[in-house]
């Protein structure tokens, strides 16, 4: 009897084994399903590659050869080297913001994306369809010191070209509008004060460090007001499409429906 049992008691051993393994990789399976149906929202940030191989593009062709942006205002406003802190915390800011809306508001995050990929897109066309820079920066400094280092540094890796509407100013003035719209920030007055300290004092470093011109500046505030009244202004939710179209039937007449 032994020699008859004992190979059952093997395939259920084996068949006990190989159930165990299966439990251990279906937990597995489902993590990751569930992590990518939790962040499959981060896709979408992926234009940041396309963006920046077209930025480098525009950057490495567009040196020499293109339309000068210059406003009478340019000619008074002072270089001021300070101003190229603010100028760098640009890039954390729109990270910072960014990485908030993606981990705690999906719907503040598609907004907050649609704003900023729409603007960056603009302004690579523009740029590319119609070359532009500036000779706004000083030729020399007439004094040293750890921030004119810094901006000897901004000036030898960022070329005075492809310039409007500003990016550094459309931004951040998106990320301050994403802030200033989010339930839960909207309440931190903290926040709200930092943030719009920040946007401001980077779109005057933009100036005043002389990376662009006044122009650029006005023309990424109306863009930024532009797409302000269509993100953010608009209802595009379709409950809201269908309340209205029932609203206008209750109203109308019935020889008019």
């Amino acid at each position: 009897m032994f020699p008859i049992v004992a190979p059952k008691k093997r395939c259920y051993n084996e068949a006990k084994k190989g159930v165990a393994m299966t439990s251990q990789k279906t937990p597995l399976k489902i993590r990751l399903a569930h992590f990518y149906q939790k962040y499959k929202h981060l896709l979408i940030l992926l234009y940041f590659v396309v963006y920046l191989a077209w930025f480098g593009y525009v950057e490495e062709n567009i040196k020499t050869h293109f339309h000068v942006v210059h406003v009478l205002l340019d000619d008074y406003i002072p270089f001021c080297e300070y101003f190229v802190i603010p100028y760098l915390f640009w890039f954390g800011y729109v990270a910072w913001g960014i990485a908030y809306m993606a981990l705690h508001n999906k719907s503040d995050y598609y907004r907050l994306c649609t704003f900023l990929f729409t603007g960056m897109t603009l302004f690579l066309f523009i740029s590319t369809v119609y070359p532009n820079g500036h000779y706004l920066r000083p030729y020399y400094f007439t004094h040293h010191n750890l921030f004119t280092h810094l901006c000897y540094i901004l000036f030898a890796t960022d070329t005075p070209t492809n310039l409007f509407p500003s990016i550094h100013v459309y931004n951040s003035i998106g990320i301050h509008l994403a802030v200033s719209h989010n339930e839960q920030l909207k309440k931190n007055k903290t926040i709200q004060l930092i943030s719009f300290i920040l946007m401001t004092s980077i779109i005057l470093a933009t100036m005043f460090i002389k990376q662009h011109s006044v122009f650029d500046v006005s023309t990424a505030l109306v863009l930024a007001y532009v797409m302000y009244r269509i993100v953010y202004r608009h209802n595009w939710s379709k409950s809201s499409l269908v309340s209205r179209i029932k609203a206008r039937k209750h109203f109308l007449p019935d020889n008019q429906l």
